[in-house]
């Protein structure tokens, strides 16, 4: 028996050559729309063909600290921030989670979506820019917030201190009297 399996005809040489070729068309055209979504985001276009600092930069764009590439390079860690930093993307330019899911699942239609229509860059993704409780889901007051009705400086919600000092009484109170028996 011969289990020797050789590509011989021209024809699956030539769809070898097509599906090559088309890889490398699609990876070109991911690799420039990432540069234009950079630039949209008023970052340098070509951080995005640097291993390593274009996950700096897309960090940067989507709000997070630089200690999530960690996070992001950690086996294990690597596939949920990974998602999350491109549902975070996708909701800095204004998109929805349906808009996170094309990203994520074909990336050679989406990442082009965003770089080449009307898509604005609106800045870090809204409130989750500003870590967790930032987007207030059990309608509880935010203590750090701007919106904190006793000042920005109050983490723990005492009540606010009297600007003036009070002040003293003019005639000192009487004593009780005790009856006599």
């Amino acid at each position: 028996m011969d289990y020797n399996a050789t590509a011989t005809s021209p024809l699956s040489t030539g769809i070898g050559v097509f599906g090559g070729l088309m890889y490398f068309a699609i990876t070109i055209l991911i690799i420039y729309s990432i540069w234009r979504v950079f630039e949209k985001a008023g970052k340098p276009g070509w951080a995005a063909i640097i291993p390593i600092y274009n996950i700096i930069v897309l960090l940067e764009i989507i709000g997070k600290p630089p200690i999530w590439i960690l996070w992001i390079i950690l086996p294990c860690t690597n596939f949920v921030f990974g998602i999350w930093s491109i549902n975070l993307l996708a909701k800095s330019f204004g998109k929805s989670e349906g808009f996170t899911i094309g990203l994520l699942l074909l990336p050679f239609i989406f990442f082009p979506l965003l770089a080449f229509t009307d898509a604005r860059y609106l800045g870090p993704s809204a409130k989750e820019a500003n870590g967790f409780g930032a987007n207030n889901q059990f309608g509880a007051n935010n203590p750090f917030g701007a919106n904190n009705p006793f000042g920005a400086n109050n983490p723990f919600n005492q009540p606010n201190q009297p600007t003036t000092p009070p002040t003293t009484p003019t005639t000192p109170p009487t004593p009780p009297t005790t009856p006599e028996a």
